[in-house]
């Protein structure tokens, strides 16, 4: 089957998983950065005591992500959905009426544990439970909604600033997950069969068996895996986060630094639908070891560069990384440690990466006003990255060994 008529054939689910990603891009980094002048103006801020507070609010999501991620072993999409998007709604218009820093941190909590978090972890699980034979091309799919987010999200949001206040911004983010609810519920009216319950036979992993969490925890490959886990999420918003103060170092104006999102997010679309068609066709394990490499030498580029034309070679390179990563890592714990505990597991890597997305921020802040630039930090970064894909190649290599013989199809849509 052509991926243009599996696509076809099982439209509502896939649109559903696109909503659900592009509704989680208000609790992402790339979306709250935006008004990080604004914020730390309004709160009497500098740049490490902003980044403090969005760890400590990150870092509080992951912690609980842990737990409440694993909900989607036990409830349907749909049934989570009458708690995560009333919540993220909630989430938008309480930053729209906050006015202490206190409440910052509750408000960068609720977004990033709704947003990031919960939202980001309904339409994963919902991609590698509902399909196997086509789960890379599924996730490939649903990630376009994060795409768009990313693209169109921040261009808007600056727009709107030149005509409304900043908090107006937020409540209308609100207004656009009450009226995303709906639509959701119409889509999520039935859910893909056969594997819409974790309890249902589903595509086993490593030794032809399901993993519990507990044992994915203990096993030496989850291990040796946690620094390409992390770095993504850490560095990458990173990126984001500090992207006026590495305009401001470079001495680019903003609005032409900015300019050059839309060339991430192309590759990165592009990226993501193929490296789909490749995880089908190859499995998750060999790109797994090769995915961060492309963020090493974008940041290395990134650093040295003096120009604009340099700094959109880097963004072409962190498309490309960004591009697999959202699609490998779900991909990679189906394959490996079967489908039926995904959310437990999920949740699990979900928590890491909320809680990478919190110590980058906050420690990129802390070098900043110490005074090393971002741009400093980012051979460093290049480094970490390095480092991490050889921890995995190794641990992979070792693993390949127990992987299960792939031959599971789906009822629909195969």
């Amino acid at each position: 089957m052509t991926p243009l008529r599996f696509i076809r054939d099982n439209r509502q689910f896939l649109a559903a998983g696109v909503i659900l990603m592009f509704t989680s891009s208000y609790g992402q980094t790339f979306f709250v950065s935006t008004f990080a002048a604004q914020i730390m103006a309004a709160f009497s801020l500098s740049d490490g005591q902003w980044g403090l507070v969005y760890t400590l609010g990150t870092t509080v999501s992951a912690i609980v992500m842990f737990w409440a991620g694993a909900l989607t072993d036990r409830f349907r999409v749909r049934q989570l959905a009458w708690i995560v998007l009333p919540g993220l709604a909630l989430a938008c218009f309480f930053m729209a009426i906050n006015t202490a820093v206190a409440g910052l941190v509750v408000c960068v909590f609720l977004l990033r544990f709704f947003g990031q978090g919960m939202m980001y972890q309904l339409a994963a699980v919902a991609m590698a439970r509902w399909f196997v034979a086509r789960r890379g091309l599924a996730l490939s799919v649903s990630t376009l909604g994060i795409s768009l987010g990313t693209a169109a999200l921040p261009v808007l949001v600056a727009a709107l600033f030149e005509i409304v206040h900043w908090r107006t911004v937020w409540g209308m983010a609100g207004i656009a997950t009450i009226l995303t609810f709906p639509v959701l519920l119409l889509l999520l009216s039935r859910e893909r069969t056969p594997q819409s319950h974790a309890e249902e036979a589903s595509a086993a992993g490593m030794n032809g068996r399901h993993w519990t969490r507990k044992e994915v925890l203990k096993s030496s490959l989850f291990l040796m895996l946690l620094p390409i886990l992390v770095g993504p999420p850490a560095w990458g918003t990173s990126l984001f986060f500090q992207q006026v103060h590495i305009a401001m170092v470079k001495g680019w104006p903003l609005v032409s630094y900015l300019s050059l999102i839309p060339i991430l997010t192309v590759v990165l679309v592009v990226v993501t639908l193929i490296s789909g068609v490749l995880i089908d066709r190859f499995g998750s394990g060999r790109m797994m070891q090769l995915y961060v490499l492309p963020y090493a030498i974008g940041f290395l580029v990134l650093s040295l560069s003096s120009s604009l034309a340099g700094a959109a070679v880097a963004f072409v390179l962190f498309g490309v990384s960004m591009g697999m990563g959202a699609t490998i890592v779900t991909a990679f714990w189906a394959e490996y440690y079967g489908t039926r505990y995904i959310g437990a597991i999920k949740a699990t890597s979900t928590s890491i990466m909320v809680f990478g997305s919190a110590i980058g921020p906050g420690i990129s802040g802390v070098l900043i006003d110490a005074g090393f630039t971002f741009p400093d930090q980012m051979v460093g970064i290049s480094v970490y990255f390095l480092v991490a894909a050889g921890f995995a190649r190794v641990a992979i290599a070792r693993a390949q060994a127990d992987l299960a013989v792939p031959g599971q199809v789906d009822v629909k849509g195969a």
